[in-house]
């Protein structure tokens, strides 16, 4: 089966607590205060819409957050405040400079090829206007390094049980996994994922390449800088100039 889709859902919800998502989208908010832009800010890949549905409801991007999602079983399963496209991040279903702001988490544009990772950026260079804001959030290549192997098995709190093995592979940059899990009626879910993680050099490098300018990189949901301790690896790029 699809890693992305129910054994996504199942496994990854219970580790999101509020308080997480509130610090995320805060930041969200801090990052899309001022932008200059009118019009939608899109959340590529929204998932059953954790940030998207918060965003849109209140603050400095009510009413203007639209969600792409390709999974069905997310889309069903969706959080209710905010309009959401199906569609594919490979070939975005928005039209030329009709975006104000983008943004994805979770290394959500990392789960290609290096090919396709450059065409993702450059579609969304196209569909960002002069002045917009692409904020992303991956994890540090250098801590994928520190800790190369994981293993672990979980009970969750509706008596699933969760499995997982991983191992990143430093030559590729790619964090290979397989995640199973076993749900109370004795459904097996399994699904194998490989995610790309750029050292920060490459990665502006291919931002740049797809006509974005870096703003900032932070290594953390308070703007803190990125640091060889850092969990978090989040950047904003805006549309070359000139």
């Amino acid at each position: 089966m699809s890693f992305f889709g129910e054994l996504y859902v199942r496994s990854t919800l219970p580790f999101l607590s509020a308080e997480i998502t509130a610090r995320e989208v805060a930041y969200l908010e801090r990052c899309f205060t001022g932008l200059g832009p009118a019009g939608p800010v899109a959340d590529l890949g929204c998932g059953h819409g954790r940030h998207a549905a918060p965003l849109n409801t209140s603050g400095v991007l009510a009413g203007r957050v639209v969600g792409l999602e390709l999974d069905a079983y997310s889309l069903a399963h969706r959080l209710p405040g905010f309009p959401v496209v199906q569609g594919d991040l490979r070939a975005l279903p928005f039209q030329t400079a009709s975006l104000a702001g983008a943004y994805a988490w979770y290394s959500t544009l990392f789960a290609f090829s290096d090919v396709e990772h450059r065409v993702i950026l450059q579609d969304i260079t196209r569909c960002l206007q002069p002045g917009g804001l692409l904020v992303f959030q991956t994890v540090p290549y250098e801590r994928l390094l520190e800790q190369p192997s994981a293993s672990f098995q979980r009970l969750l709190p509706d008596g699933s049980r969760l499995e997982e093995e991983s191992h990143f592979e430093a030559a590729t940059g790619r964090d290979h996994g397989r995640r199973r899990l076993i749900t109370p009626e004795g459904r097996v879910l399994s699904g194998a994922y490989a995610i790309r993680y750029y050292p920060l050099p490459e990665l502006v490098q291919l931002v740049e390449a797809a006509g974005l300018s870096v703003k900032w990189v932070h290594g953390g949901l308070e703007g803190e800088p990125l640091t060889s301790a850092s969990t978090d690896l989040i950047m904003g790029a805006g549309p070359r100039e000139g």
